[in-house]
């Protein structure tokens, strides 16, 4: 509503069926008691500056970042009602904090969500999800093309507490039906994959999904809302490394679940107000401001990947090239369907397998050979033996991850420089 001249609050008109929403998740709505309209749709970069945020009595024009462990109440019998849910209001900032639900609101109206919990970190989305939707003696259905990490938490640690995973290719929606068990309850992905680009069905996911009583869970890192929307796809839950392009410039970590307020505002709230997953004051404010830009940053990323791509399909030196924007890639149809662009990422194969991969990854000068992705800043990395390094050898070959794969998050910088840089260390393959 609008609060006088310069004051306003952004608020969601949305609609929560299933954990899908319809199309009024994209108005921001203004009521008015002057002479400004109301219920106007607005777009979205609009929504990335100005939604969810308040503005305090001090009247400030940036947000603001509220670094305080707890609050102060009026009286013991207000702290009661806070801390018993009947009244609303900060309570303590490991699952209160006026910054971070400034951060959860916006990002929310984005993805076209009722309600969105910010974490720590992306894993610790991922970690969250799981532990507010699942028990013991369930069981997931994941893709194989995901982040190594996330690998090696439904591998490794989650069943120790009897939650199982099994394992399947993206694109084959088959091997996706044949692994549903009585016991499963989330099927999850990562589109497009890390490192080797696979797109997968959204829809068709969310259909299978549906009609075998499960949750799909979508991790949205790559893309983010300025490029895919997979709530209005048919996810239920999308999953964020804020790390990446939502910060955009390799500054902080954190992650977020959004979705319905039912399931979200529900026990994956309460996984964080309980065991601490929580994402910081500051961390919060940084993320903000990486909204306010996400689009033409986004927009940015994709033109240069595009060219970077088609530049090293011409490379003698390089095997393949996975990014879903060449018309070689084998989804590309697909990503052109539910993306409006193909993304920051890419990876290609080059000759000479992990010798190869590594004295091109060493002779670069402007490239930062780092691990993180989404930054302003171009990165290299040799995935077989950093992101997924943990990962079982035939589990990553399985994933495409060969030994000779490079992966390339494609920055800012002119396009010339990024190509230059690595032209020298392909002159040597």
């Amino acid at each position: 509503m609008w609060l006088g001249e310069n004051h306003c609050i952004f608020s969601l008109c949305t609609l929560c069926l299933c954990g899908k929403m319809n199309e009024s998740s994209k108005v921001l709505t203004m009521a008015s008691n002057d002479d400004r309209p109301t219920d106007e749709t607005v777009g979205f970069d609009t929504l990335a500056v100005r939604a969810g945020y308040e503005r305090t009595n001090e009247g400030e024009h940036s947000e603001a970042i509220f670094t305080t462990s707890s609050y102060v109440y009026e009286s013991a019998a207000q702290a009661a009602a806070r801390f018993s849910g009947d009244e609303p209001g900060n309570i303590y900032s490991r699952f209160t904090n006026p910054t971070v639900n400034a951060f959860e609101r916006r990002l929310a109206v984005l993805e076209g969500g009722e309600r969105c919990v910010a974490t720590a970190s992306g894993m610790g989305a991922i970690l969250t999800t799981c532990l507010g939707t699942l028990k013991a003696g369930d069981h997931m259905v994941s893709s194989r093309a995901i982040f190594g990490s996330t690998v090696v938490l439904f591998d490794n640690i989650l069943t120790r507490f009897d939650i199982k995973t099994t394992f399947v290719p993206q694109t084959d929606l088959q091997a996706w039906q044949q692994a549903i068990r009585p016991q499963t309850k989330i099927l999850f992905l990562e589109t497009p994959s890390n490192p080797v680009t696979e797109i997968a069905d959204i829809t068709a996911l969310a259909e299978l999904a549906h009609a075998n009583d499960c949750l799909l869970v979508v991790d949205n890192a790559f893309c983010t809302p300025a490029l895919q929307r997979p709530l209005a796809l048919g996810a239920d839950l999308v999953i964020h490394s804020a790390t990446k392009y939502l910060d955009g410039q390799g500054r902080c970590i954190g992650g977020a679940v959004v979705g319905c307020e039912e399931r979200v505002g529900g026990d994956i709230y309460g996984i964080v107000r309980t065991g601490g997953t929580s994402m910081s004051p500051f961390n919060a404010w940084v993320f903000l401001k990486g909204l306010e830009t996400l689009r033409i940053r986004m927009e940015a990323h994709c033109r240069a990947a595009q060219q970077l791509a088609e530049w090293l399909e011409a490379q003698p030196a390089v095997l393949c090239v996975n990014y879903p924007g060449l018309k070689s890639h084998p989804q590309h149809a697909l990503a052109a369907q539910q993306q409006t662009g193909f993304g920051g990422v890419l990876s290609f194969a080059v000759k000479g397998g992990q010798a190869g991969a590594w004295r091109l990854i060493d002779s670069t000068r402007l490239v930062s050979i780092t691990a993180n992705l989404g930054d302003t800043k171009t990165t290299i990395t040799h995935p077989a033996s950093t992101t997924h390094g943990r990962v079982d050898a035939a589990a990553r070959i399985d994933a495409g991850i060969t030994d000779g794969l490079v992966r390339i998050s494609v920055g800012l910088e002119d396009i010339a420089d990024i190509k230059a840089d690595l032209l020298r260390g392909l002159r040597l393959l």
